[in-house]
């Protein structure tokens, strides 16, 4: 992206960020709810990581990748909720042309890596539960770090693409953007001129890294559920089912907002409606992920404690 031309965009070198506009005395409400919410955010997805990086018992796929979605969810809500605090506070809400470019680069490829990971996860799971006697021959560290390792080259790769558009589009007069952080939305609607290659390459890429990932991961959980429905006994199904509902719900609340805010039709949602869609999947999901397995796995919650106890020199 460094050698693509710019020419196109010197006649708008800031955009403004909207935000809420709300008045004053919200605003400051808003920025304590929300530091709130980023502190929450960044203490219980690091911890994970740190539980995962400390004890021995969860040393195996299914945490490496908790682990690593974890992470992933550190970095990702620190795209957004920083500038989101901001604009609270700020009186100034512009935002350079080439800060909203690497913004929107960042949560894009950290959005996409998300979905590949997920389903990574979903394999995972599969293998686990359809495939256990063969299960630790082929999800071994080898594998795990490929699929990670691919997760995260395909994510940025597939972002370059996409936001490798951008210089393709002429912005001349309109630069208020009507949301709190940069999306690729909101540059296709103020470009002065509509290119529908353009329009059409980027919702191809978005498509395609976002739909893939949520079918194969549809079609597992399918395979999943056949094989639990031919467990004899009532305890094995409730043990395999409870391996699979954290990951299930995680993908249930990313999934199901994206699809919403994405596969209906803009005319039908309101500006603040639409907003408040975009927080929930930037702001809101990161922060319920590690609450979701932590609450729902006693090896996380034993991990937990053993460190603290270890800290406290009581054992």
């Amino acid at each position: 992206m460094a050698h693509m031309p710019w020419t196109n965009q010197t006649s708008i070198i800031k955009f403004m960020l909207l935000g809420f506009g709300n008045p004053k005395e919200v605003q400051i409400l808003l920025f304590v709810v929300f530091l709130v919410i980023y502190i929450v955010t960044l203490a219980g997805n690091l911890l994970i990581v740190a539980l995962v990086v400390a004890d021995q018992q969860l040393h195996t796929p299914m945490y490496f990748f908790l682990g690593n979605l974890s992470f992933l969810e550190t970095c990702y809500t620190s795209v957004t909720a920083p500038r989101l605090l901001a604009g609270f506070l700020a009186k100034d809400r512009t935002m350079s042309f080439s800060d909203c470019i690497t913004q929107l680069f960042f949560f894009g490829a950290l959005a996409c890596i998300e979905c590949f990971l997920l389903a990574v996860m979903a394999y995972d799971r599969y293998l686990a539960i359809c495939n256990p006697l063969n299960y630790n021959v082929i999800m071994n560290l080898k594998v795990c770090l490929q699929l990670v390792s691919a997760s995260w080259i395909t994510g940025f790769s597939a972002t370059a693409l996409i936001v490798g558009m951008v210089p393709q589009l002429s912005f001349c007069s309109a630069n208020e953007i009507n949301n709190f952080f940069c999306d690729m939305e909101d540059l296709l609607k103020l470009s002065c001129t509509k290119s529908l290659l353009v329009e059409m390459i980027v919702l191809a890429s978005c498509s395609l890294v976002t739909l893939a990932p949520f079918l194969f991961i549809v079609v597992s959980y399918i395979l999943i559920l056949l094989a639990i429905l031919q467990i004899a006994s009532s305890t094995g199904r409730q043990k395999a089912f409870s391996a699979c509902a954290s990951h299930l719900l995680v993908v249930s609340l990313y999934y199901g907002t994206i699809i919403i805010m994405y596969m209906m039709p803009s005319s039908e949602w309101s500006p603040v409606l639409h907003k408040v869609l975009s927080l929930i999947y930037t702001v809101i999901t990161p922060m319920f992920n590690p609450i979701i397995y932590s609450l729902r796995n006693k090896e996380v919650k034993g991990a937990f404690r053993k460190v603290v106890l270890q800290n406290l020199g009581m054992i």
